[in-house]
C-alpha cells in the first residue's frame, strides 16, 4: 500500500464526501447484527441498501421497525437468490439511483464499516475499479482465523489466480468489495453466480472487462456467528465452476480478442506433454510386460516432448502472470462514454 500525504488523504476524505456511496448489505440470518453494523456505517456513505433474500427471520420487516437511519433502503427479494443474487439486486437499486461507488458487506459484524473510506479511496483515486479486502496481510492478524479457513482459502486463492487471471490477489472468497458503479454496470448480472461460488466469479467477470483490481489490507472478526458454507459440499462444485471460467478467460483473452505468441505455447505445450506421458508410457508398459529395460533412445523421446512442453506452459504462465490489467477502465474516454450512455446495464 502507498503511503499518502496529508493533501492527498484530504483530497480524497473531501471527495468521499462530494462522491455517492451506497453500501448494500446481504441479508440473511443476521437479525441479532444487523442493526449493530448499520449504525456503524459512517457518514460517507450516502445510502444503504439492506437486501432481504427472503429471509426466514424477516429481517427486512425487522430492519424497517427497527432502524431509524434515514439511509437506510430495505429491498426484499421474493425468493432466496443466495448471497450473489442478493448483492445483484443491491447493484441494481444504487446504479438506479445514482450511486458512484456501490460498497458491499456483511451483515454479521465480520466486517469493518470504519474500512469503507480506505475501500472507496483507489477507486476515487483512479487506481482501481473495484477493491477487496485481504485478511492475510497482516500475519500477527492471521493467527485468529481459524486453520480449516487458512487451508481453505489458500487453495481457493491458487484456484482463482488460475481462473481469474488476478496473479496478485489473494483471499478470493472475502465479501468487503467495492466497486465503481460505471463498471458495474457492465457486469453480466444474470449470468454471474448467485451462490457461494459470487465473489470468485465476480473476479473472472471483471477480468474479462480487462479491470483493475486491488487487494486493501483488513483483520476480519469472529464471533457468534454461524457460517452457512459447508465446505464438503461445494468443492466438487468450486472445482468444475473454477476449470470451467480458466477455460473461458484463456479463450477471451487468447483467441477472441487477440492472438500472440502466447496463443500457441499453451496449446502446443499441452500437446506435447500428452504426446511424451503416452508414448513412454505405452511402451513403458511393453518393456514391462517383455521383462526387458525400456531402451534410452525411447525414454528421450518420451522425455524430450514433456520437457519441451512444461517450458511452454511455463512460458505461457509467465506472459499470463505479467498480463495482469492495470489500466483502469474509467480512464479510457470510450469506456466511460458507453457506461454513461441512455442503454445501461440490461445484460
Amino acid at each position: 500500500m502507498n503511503i499518502m500525504t496529508r493533501t492527498q488523504t484530504d483530497y480524497l476524505t473531501h471527495n468521499q464526501v462530494e462522491k455517492k456511496i451506497a453500501v448494500v448489505i446481504p441479508c440473511y440470518k443476521v437479525k441479532t447484527h444487523i442493526l449493530g453494523v448499520i449504525a456503524r456505517i459512517g457518514q460517507e456513505v450516502w445510502r444503504i441498501y439492506a437486501v432481504d433474500d427472503c429471509c426466514p427471520e424477516s429481517s427486512g420487516d425487522f430492519i424497517a421497525a427497527h432502524c431509524e437511519d434515514p439511509r437506510v433502503r430495505v429491498i426484499r427479494n421474493p425468493v432466496n437468490t443466495g448471497v450473489g443474487g442478493a448483492v445483484m439486486a443491491g447493484y441494481r437499486a444504487a446504479i438506479a439511483d445514482g450511486a458512484d461507488i456501490i460498497v458491499k458487506i456483511d451483515g454479521d459484524g465480520q466486517m469493518d464499516p470504519a474500512l469503507v473510506p480506505d475501500f472507496v479511496s483507489p477507486i476515487i483515486a483512479g487506481e482501481a475499479d473495484y477493491t477487496k479486502g485481504n485478511r492475510f496481510f497482516d500475519l500477527e492478524h492471521v493467527k485468529a482465523m481459524p486453520r480449516v479457513r487458512l487451508f481453505g482459502n489458500a487453495v481457493l486463492s491458487l484456484m482463482t489466480k488460475l481462473s481469474s487471471g488476478y496473479w496478485d490477489l489473494f483471499d478470493p472468497t472475502n465479501g468487503y468489495t467495492a466497486i465503481h458503479a460505471d463498471v458495474a454496470r457492465h457486469l453480466p448480472f444474470e449470468k454471474i453466480s448467485h451462490r457461494y461460488f459470487f465473489e470468485t466469479d465476480m473476479l473472472f467477470r471483471l477480468n474479462t472487462l480487462r479491470a483493475v483490481v486491488v487487494d486493501i489490507p483488513m483483520e476480519a472478526h469472529y464471533g457468534d456467528e454461524q457460517s452457512n458454507l459447508k465446505i464438503s459440499g461445494i468443492l466438487g462444485e468450486f472445482l468444475l465452476k473454477h476449470a470451467r471460467n480458466f477455460v473461458k478467460r484463456i479463450f477471451y483473452n487468447y483467441y477472441l480478442r487477440d492472438m500472440s505468441l502466447s496463443s500457441l505455447e499453451l496449446p502446443l505445450g499441452l500437446l506435447l506433454v500428452v504426446f511424451g506421458v503416452l508414448y513412454g508410457g505405452y511402451h513403458w508398459m511393453g518393456s514391462l510386460e517383455e521383462g526387458i529395460p525400456t531402451p534410452a533412445g525411447t525414454v528421450m523421446l518420451s522425455a524430450l516432448p514433456i520437457l519441451l512442453g512444461m517450458q511452454f506452459i511455463l512460458a505461457f504462465i509467465g506472459h499470463d502472470i505479467s498480463s495482469v490489467p492495470s489500466s483502469p477502465l474509467r480512464q479510457h474516454k470510450i469506456f466511460l462514454a458507453r457506461a454513461r450512455s441512455p442503454e445501461k446495464n440490461t445484460q
